[in-house]
Parts: C-alpha cells; sequence; structure tokens
C-alpha cells in the first residue's frame, strides 16, 4: 500500500511539474537584472536630458549601460544605440539603408530565413520599387556563398544575414558573408538576437555595417533593443523628435529597460561558459527522442559548430504540432513550433519551407529551446510525456474531422460553438454558425461564459490554435471538449455546400471579463 501511495504520489509530482522550453522566443529575468531595474524604478527617475543632479546621473547610468552593451559584441560604445527592440532596429537599418541609396541602387539581398522583421521589411520595401532577391540555402539551412557571389552586382547595396536562426539554429559565417560583401562595396546587416550570450560576438572582426540585438533573448527585460551601426555606415534617424542617442533616435530613454539591458550583457561569458553544459543536455534529448521515435527527423544542423547550442528542431512524421504543443502545455511544458513573431498564423514556418520541408513536415515539427536554469530532469519529464503522447497512451482532446461537422452538430443545442480565430481573420472570413467568438489571446477572461453541461467545438482557421486553446480547457477542468481538426478551412473545403448554406449565421461576440 505504501509502494503504491509513493507511486501515485511521484506521478502527481511529475504531472504538475513546470519545464520551459521556449527560450527563443524569450528568457525569463535574471534576479541580478531584476534587482537592476527595481533600483531605477525606485529610485532614480530622473530624465536623463535634464542637467540638475538626478538627470545627470540618470544620463551616466545610460552611457554606462551602452559601455556594458558594447564590450559583449566588441564594439564601441559610440557605435550602439538603444531601441525599443530588435524588430525596430532591423527596420531602421534596412530603411535608412535603403533610404541613402535608392533609387540609385536597388537591390537587396538576403537569406530567404530571415526573422519576420527582416522579411515583413523587405515586402513592404519591395512595394516601393526595391528589388529584393533571395539566396539558396544548403540542406541544413546555410547560405551558399558561391550563389550570393553570383547575385552580387553594381545594383545591390545591402546584404541581410541572420546570424543564428531562430526556429533551427543554423549559425551563418557572417565573416565569409561580409567578405564578399565588401569586395562590391555592398553594406551588411546581421540580425544578431538570438547569438548573443550563446556564441561570442566580434562586431568588429565581422567588418558588419549594422547589427542587431534584444534583451529579452538574454535574460533581460522586454521592450530595449539595441542598434550597432559602424562608424562610417550611412544611417538616418528612424523616429524623429527630440536629441537623444546622439540624435539617431528620439525618446525619453527608458531608463530601468537599458539597465536591465546592461546588466544582463554583464553575464553574456557566464552564459558561454555554461554552453556546453546545455548542449550536452539538446544531446541526451536528441537521444531519447530518437528512441521514442526512430523516424523522426532532426533539422538543426548536426555540426555543432554550425548550430546553437541550445535549439533543436525536430519532426515527428505522423505527430501533428499542434495537438503535440497542446498535450505538452496541459503536462506544463512550454515548446513552439516556430518563430513567436509568427504564432498564430497557422501557416507552415517560412523557416522550415525554405531548408525543404514539406507543408506537411512543418506542421509535424516542433521547437525545443533550452536555457541556463533547464536540468537534466527537465529533459527526462519532457522526454517521458513526448513518448506517452507519440505511443497513444494518453488522449484528452477529440478531434471532429471536417466530414463530421454536420447540420445536426451545428444546430445542436448541447453544442456550444466557440470561435478563436483571431479578431482581423474574421472580418474577411464568415465563420461557423451559432458560434460565440472570443479573442484567443485572452481565453482566460471567458471562462466563466463558457457551459461546462455541453460539448464545447472548438475552431480556428487552420486548426493548430484551436487545438492549444482545446487544451488549455481540459487543464481548466472543462470535461467534454472537441476540436475541428483543419479548422474552418478545412471544413469550408469538405462541405462548402453547408458552409455557403449557413456561415456567419447567429453569431455572438462575448465580451472578456474585467
Amino acid at each position: 500500500m505504501e509502494i503504491q501511495y509513493f507511486s501515485f504520489l511521484k506521478h502527481l509530482i511529475r504531472f504538475n511539474r513546470r519545464v520551459y522550453l521556449d527560450h527563443n522566443a524569450t528568457t525569463p529575468v535574471s534576479h541580478r537584472v531584476r534587482k537592476a531595474m527595481e533600483q531605477v524604478l525606485k529610485h532614480q527617475y530622473g530624465n536623463p536630458s535634464s542637467f540638475y543632479e538626478m538627470g545627470r546621473k540618470s544620463a551616466g547610468m545610460v552611457e554606462q549601460a551602452r559601455e556594458q552593451v558594447a564590450q559583449a559584441i566588441h564594439a564601441d560604445p559610440s557605435e550602439v544605440i538603444f531601441t525599443s527592440c530588435a524588430s525596430e532596429s532591423n527596420n531602421a537599418a534596412i530603411k535608412s539603408a535603403a533610404a541613402h541609396f535608392y533609387p540609385q541602387k536597388k537591390k537587396i539581398i538576403a537569406t530567404p530565413i530571415e526573422h519576420p522583421s527582416v522579411s515583413n521589411t523587405l515586402a513592404y520595401l519591395q512595394t516601393q520599387g526595391v528589388t529584393v532577391e533571395y539566396c539558396q540555402l544548403d540542406k541544413n539551412g546555410r547560405i551558399l556563398l558561391s550563389d550570393l557571389e553570383q547575385r552580387i552586382d553594381g545594383d545591390t547595396f545591402l546584404v541581410c544575414c541572420i546570424l543564428a536562426n531562430n526556429e533551427t539554429g543554423v549559425i551563418q559565417d557572417i565573416q565569409a558573408v561580409t567578405r564578399i560583401a565588401r569586395k562590391h562595396g555592398v553594406l551588411v546587416l546581421a540580425d544578431c538576437v538570438q547569438a548573443l550570450g550563446k556564441i561570442l560576438i566580434d562586431v568588429h572582426t565581422w567588418d558588419v555595417d549594422y547589427a542587431t540585438f534584444s534583451a529579452h533573448k538574454l535574460y533581460g527585460p522586454k521592450g530595449i533593443g539595441a542598434l550597432y551601426i559602424k562608424q562610417g555606415s550611412p544611417f538616418a534617424p528612424f523616429l524623429h523628435g527630440g536629441h537623444q542617442e546622439g540624435g539617431l533616435r528620439a525618446g525619453t530613454e527608458s531608463l530601468h529597460n537599458i539597465v536591465g539591458f546592461g546588466t544582463a550583457c554583464k553575464e553574456v561569458n557566464s552564459l558561454l561558459a555554461d554552453a556546453e553544459r546545455v548542449r550536452e543536455m539538446k544531446r541526451n534529448l536528441i537521444e531519447r527522442l530518437k528512441q521514442i521515435k526512430p523516424d523522426c527527423v532532426v533539422n538543426s544542423p548536426a555540426s555543432e559548430a554550425e548550430c546553437l547550442s541550445n535549439t533543436l528542431s525536430i519532426t515527428f512524421p505522423g505527430v501533428e504540432n499542434s495537438g503535440l504543443m497542446g498535450m505538452l502545455d496541459y503536462r506544463g511544458i512550454a515548446v513552439s513550433a516556430g518563430s513567436a513573431c509568427s504564432t498564430g498564423e497557422d501557416t507552415p514556418s517560412h523557416v522550415l519551407k525554405a531548408i525543404g520541408l514539406s507543408d506537411q513536415a512543418a506542421r509535424e515539427t516542433i521547437r525545443i529551446s533550452l536555457g541556463h536554469t533547464t536540468t537534466a530532469g527537465d529533459i527526462r519529464y519532457t522526454a517521458q510525456v513526448i513518448q506517452e503522447y507519440v505511443e497513444g497512451r494518453v488522449s484528452f482532446v477529440n478531434m471532429l474531422a471536417p466530414a463530421q461537422l454536420n447540420e445536426t452538430i451545428l444546430f445542436d443545442e448541447q453544442t456550444f460553438i466557440l470561435d478563436v480565430r483571431p479578431p482581423d481573420m474574421r472580418k474577411n472570413v464568415k465563420g461557423l454558425p451559432n458560434a460565440h467568438e472570443v479573442n484567443p489571446l485572452h481565453v482566460e477572461r471567458y471562462l466563466n461564459q463558457l457551459p461546462r453541461d455541453k460539448q464545447i467545438l472548438v475552431y480556428c482557421p487552420g486548426g493548430g490554435l484551436s487545438v492549444m486553446i482545446s487544451y488549455y480547457l481540459k487543464a481548466k477542468g472543462f470535461k467534454r471538449i472537441t476540436n475541428l481538426r483543419g479548422g474552418l478551412d478545412a471544413w469550408r473545403k469538405r462541405r462548402n455546400d453547408l458552409y455557403e448554406k449557413y456561415a456567419g449565421q447567429n453569431v455572438t461576440v462575448l465580451e472578456p471579463d474585467k
């Protein structure tokens, strides 16, 4: 009896374990950073632009943080400006280069695995007449330097190259890229967001013109980024107003965030020293996952010199990532399918497609990104939960095939249809009849309005977001949850007759609880 009780208690503890494995999306703020920021918020409220003592002290703290960031990336402090985030930094660098050269030169070359803050900025510039070309990659996602050589010409003014990809962890030979660009007098932007704290950053040795960084990937706060601008490289203010940041970026400085960023950068060397321990845990996880599902495919480069120590992209053939992530979340484990800036789109990752994965394979892929707080126990627990799910030993959410969604279910008084599509998607496409619309970003604020005595049918555009929310509702005690497999898109294709007849009828928009 005592042994049985112990086993039950062990299972309960394991079931309630919280494991965070999405450090490429964001990192928890470290104790040292939080303490430094609290001191600023409590005691240092002076405006850095003011000339009295408190203002001068604030200005000194900004410059100290600038020196700390510059030291971490091997730059001169005068080459670093603070921004609100790396997305702003990427926008500022790209648009500034375009403004300087266009229309005399019209071409930008990039990799097809850039972060959305780069790729979407390039897409915008294309509407303004700029030509954008994307380099070919090898099977690991490394840029083919010979292809870059062929694409650069007299009309090219900028090459954009993400140093370390946020989804697969592949590391580019940025110095080789810069050497090619220099032969043609072309500028280089390196997105270094995922790399800082994981590999050595040396912008001077690499000879890049621009490099972008973000504190929240480095155990620092959100809402603060940095842009490195090589001395002599063209740059025009992205935000106009005051004289802050040497006149290059207007707006009163967010002092507590800047101090937090600087403090985080002081820990870079210790994070680099911890990289091998993290890599060993990743090796262990890969071995466990291969034993669980021998046909799984590791998309991250096998060469350790070409991949971040913490990042693992892995495909489980025949296992939809939305269901797997929902189950992991239900069991307290946080992973992702790709970039956090693309979450909710329900479309296959552009990064995975760029390295050759099919749409289906991309939807069977998850990204696991470890951190310096990850433990061997976290790895064992994660592998065990994945094994239980892959082997079919657990299944909590019913899946409804599109062909099964008929008039009987649509108009059943015991069925509560929950529309969790993002608001912007509802504007252009009508949803299921008798549906109740909620904002998927704030599902927790609608829980009191959802019936516990009815079957709740959850749907979204493609079926990925809804299955995550379905598992969340299960975790909140709702017993009868069904997810529409393939979402509204699949149902429209399979039962277009019903869609044309009933779509958009009797829809209720629920207001979130305060």
